[in-house]
């Protein structure tokens, strides 16, 4: 039971992070800035494939729209095994520009046959929606960071997920890691 729990709280953590977007690389703008948004989505396209031991998830995730390059909404599935667990998550991931910040929102289906393609791709019930997860990403060396605060709405939203998780997001590879525990889950692109 407990190691059930935990995989799907690390699978809710994985698909809480997630996102796949086909982007090109980002130009930067005429005042050296970047854009966070597209820089980070570029970063998390594509799929990733876990590589620590015991690990063997895989994230797809589908772009579901974009409103004028300030907001992407993606839909994102990890599925896989988790030790001795079966896994498979399904959530909505909102992208939002903050500034050079990027807010992250997860939504979780608490109905895992959603599929991207699913008309209640984004659709919602009002417990999902009150189950609804932020956190917050920003620009460190090539890449972001991010960290997941694990209070109540993250756990209704990631199953388990109580504890704080830092995410770290290069180009190439992703790194989950609990704070507490010292846990930490790489994940390398798939090519």
């Amino acid at each position: 039971m407990k190691a059930s729990v935990r995989a799907f709280a690390i699978a809710g953590v994985l698909t809480s992070v997630f996102g796949s977007l086909a982007c090109r690389p980002v130009t930067p703008v005429d005042d050296g800035s970047r854009s966070s948004l597209t820089e980070l989505t570029g970063l998390l396209s594509g799929r990733f494939r876990g590589t620590t031991p015991g690990n063997d998830l895989a994230l797809e995730v589908s772009t579901v729209g974009a409103r004028a390059g300030t907001n992407f909404d993606l839909i994102v599935t990890a599925s896989g095994r988790y030790r001795d667990s079966n896994v498979r998550r399904v959530g909505l991931l909102r992208l939002a520009t903050q500034g050079r910040d990027v807010r992250a929102v997860y939504v979780p289906h608490f109905d895992a046959t959603v599929t991207p393609l699913s008309r209640t791709a984004t659709r919602f019930t009002q417990e999902e929606l009150e189950a609804a997860c932020t956190l917050y990403f920003h620009p460190s060396g090539d890449g972001f960071v991010g960290e997941l605060s694990g209070g109540m709405t993250c756990a209704r939203a990631l199953p388990g997920a109580v504890g704080k998780w830092t995410v770290e997001v290069d180009p190439g590879s992703l790194r989950l890691r609990n704070v507490e525990s010292g846990e930490t889950l790489r994940f390398a692109k798939r090519t």
